[in-house]
């Protein structure tokens, strides 16, 4: 009863920025996530999959990405050589470990190292005790997040394997793509709130109380960023950038290696890239705002234009999500029908989750808008998390000049379509702009 309250508590309180779990209570929330995972969606997915046993491999520091979305919340590391083993059974999935001690409290060890010293031969005898048709390991060409078995590890595996077993081992990519990318409803109930948390943070860095016009670095707000994280006991998963676009520059200065130098002056249009991890999960967004000059109480209707086909953009890639479909054709659609309206659109959507960078269908790449070979052929699932990431260059008269609509918000796709985490920005935020009761 007790856990089931502290469930409860968790998902109908909203997490605010001032509402960040202590470090014992997210331990105790992942662990119930872990568990979850591991009871629910593991069976699912090794059933669609066909896999009968799937094994993990790996060595402290030098840890199976998959392995770590594991990893007890109260471990940094994997310990010596743990050996973590799922067997598909008429009930659900048998999790255990070939290791000296419980991989935390969802993974018990089965390992007698006083009867059986020798790691490989208790792994060998484990695998043939379940006489499993497949036997999953996680090897991969496409994803390096499933391609986590070291060399050194495999070996010891199959040496000590019987041929007739060796010979029913095969890739386990696709599951591990899909235990990677595939959400639980207490996931998405987290990942809302982690979403927002991330837009109060940058809701807060794009005003007055961090950005003086004619003061403020864009590098400034990056540090702002990054001790703001840091207080609230957080962490971002890659440095956040911060950069302008203004009248009378010659190049995009979100491209030009020299914007984080920037003063950020009255006028601009500020563009950042920013986002977090918090319990297990990661975000990842980007925002524009526009700094108010002292005689204007709104945003340029240009900018605000701009932003419109940046929005067009979004709904052109999202309105073609469809259960089965690769990212490629999904991109190529995008592009089409981005195109046929008149817009000038660059789509580089990536999977989000367990990871920023995640496992999963991919739609294009900055530098790569024709298609992915490998990820951009994954179909797309249900019940997973995307970055919506994406520009729209507009060429703005008043400026005589392009500027790109850079766009990032988490978005979900479920068995009733597709839908913003959070919400996505239809408006800039305004810096400097008046309180309501002044007039």
């Amino acid at each position: 009863m007790k856990r089931f309250l502290f469930l409860f508590t968790i998902v109908l309180n909203p997490l605010f920025a001032q509402d960040i779990l202590p470090l014992r209570e997210r331990a105790a929330l992942i662990d119930q996530i872990q568990e979850e995972r591991i009871q629910k969606l593991l069976p699912q997915l090794m059933e669609e999959q066909d896999i009968d046993l799937w094994v993990m491999i790996t060595r402290e520091y030098n840890e199976d990405p998959v392995v770590k979305t594991l990893l007890p919340p109260t471990w940094l590391n994997a310990r010596r050589r743990t050996i973590l083993v799922f067997s598909k059974t008429k009930d659900g999935v048998d999790p255990v470990a070939i290791t000296r001690y419980n991989f935390g409290n969802n993974i018990r060890s089965i390992w007698d190292k006083e009867k059986q010293p020798d790691q490989w031969k208790a792994l060998a005898d484990y695998i043939v005790s379940q006489n499993p048709k497949k036997i999953g390991i996680n090897s991969s060409e496409h994803y390096g997040i499933a391609d986590g078995l070291v060399k050194t590890d495999y070996e010891g595996m199959m040496q000590a394997l019987p041929k007739k077993y060796q010979n029913r081992v095969v890739s386990a990519e696709t599951l591990a793509v899909r235990w990677i990318e595939t959400r639980t409803p207490l996931e998405m109930t987290l990942f809302s709130q982690l979403t927002e948390i991330t837009h109060n943070i940058i809701s807060e860095a794009f005003s007055t109380k961090v950005i003086t016009p004619g003061a403020t670095t864009t590098e400034d707000v990056v540090w702002w960023l990054r001790e703001k994280v840091a207080a609230l006991g957080l962490k971002t998963w890659f440095h956040p950038t911060v950069d302008v676009q203004r009248t009378g520059a010659s190049d995009l200065y979100a491209f030009d290696g020299q914007s984080k130098f920037d003063v950020i002056q009255p006028g601009d249009l500020v563009h950042c890239d920013f986002g977090i991890t918090y319990l297990t999960l990661n975000t990842d967004c980007q925002e524009l705002a526009y700094v108010l000059k002292p005689e204007e109480t709104e945003a340029p209707e240009f900018l605000k234009e701009a932003l419109r086909q940046g929005n067009a953009v979004q709904d052109a890639l999202t309105d073609n999500f469809k259960k089965g479909r690769s990212g490629n054709e999904t991109l190529l659609m995008a592009l089409e029908s981005s195109k046929a309206a008149g817009l000038r659109p660059q789509i580089y959507t990536h999977p989000l989750g367990l990871y920023g960078h995640s496992a999963g269908t991919t739609f294009g790449m900055w530098d790569a808008q024709e298609g992915i070979p490998g990820s951009g052929e994954h179909p797309l699932y249900e019940n997973t998390v995307y970055a919506i990431e994406l520009n729209a260059k507009v060429y703005i008269e008043e400026w005589k000049k392009d500027v790109r609509v850079m766009l990032e918000e988490p978005g979900y796709f479920g068995p009733d379509g597709f839908r913003y985490v959070n919400g996505r920005q239809t408006n800039l935020i305004l810096i400097g702009k008046k309180h309501p009761h002044l007039d």
